[in-house]
């Protein structure tokens, strides 16, 4: 079926099955991706509106290209109405723009009748992203979340507070310091990890019983959950 479909060109009178086999087949794709994506996923701000936005951005794509056709003239004018579209979404991980590009490319190639391509590169793209966050090349660590506080620049609770911190996290690594109210007080934010067996709430009540911290918070890393 995929040998017939192929030596198709993208007509204007396209079969209505064809149609509806193009549309399911950029969508069982996308979601391979999508399911790859949430699989390789390591960070602090997983959004399921994301993980949609590969699906869905797949079957536009489809559609894009099936409107066409053969049609100089359509397509001048898709890409003349697609022009007043702003996307303004910015993207904190390249990661996460090349599976956005992933989904468009596959459902580009559906629409084009180029089912091959659109299944050897979707598999390829996968099996490459899976090798290479289990590689020597993806993640060498792993955090539970962000734990972010304040403290008394000219305060002696540091050693205690990097003590508590020792305790409780098997890693820690501090992502920002800067200064705050006028450089009276130091603003840490760290990338922490858990001991097994230990909570993050017992971390905050070590870290509230020292005098000069405030403005303790934690963001815990959820895989189920958006931020």
């Amino acid at each position: 079926m995929l040998d017939l479909l192929t030596a198709q060109s993208a007509t204007e009178s396209a079969n209505i099955l064809t149609l509806i086999y193009v549309i399911l087949l950029s969508f069982v794709l996308s979601t391979i991706l999508a399911y790859v994506y949430q699989l390789t996923f390591r960070g602090l701000s997983y959004s399921r509106n994301f993980v949609q936005s590969v699906i869905l951005i797949s079957i536009i794509a489809a559609m894009v290209i099936q409107s066409v056709g053969d049609s100089l003239a359509r397509g001048i004018g898709i890409m003349a109405a697609m022009a007043i579209i702003r996307f303004r979404t910015n993207f904190k991980d390249p990661r996460d723009t090349l599976f956005l590009f992933a989904g468009l490319a596959n459902g580009i190639s559906c629409g084009a009748y180029a089912f091959g391509v659109a299944l050897v590169g979707t598999f390829g793209f996968s099996i490459a992203a899976i090798v290479l966050h289990y590689s020597p090349l993806g993640p060498n660590a792993y955090f539970d979340g962000m734990l972010r506080f304040n403290m008394a620049a000219a305060s002696d609770d540091r050693s205690a507070m990097e003590r508590i911190l020792t305790k409780y996290c098997r890693v820690f690594s501090l992502i920002t310091l800067r200064e705050v109210e006028q450089g009276n007080r130091i603003d840490y934010a760290y990338h922490v990890k858990l001991r097994r067996g230990l909570f993050h709430h017992d971390l905050l009540n070590e870290l509230g019983k020292l005098t000069s911290v405030q403005g303790i918070h934690v963001l815990m890393q959820e895989a189920t959950v958006d931020l």
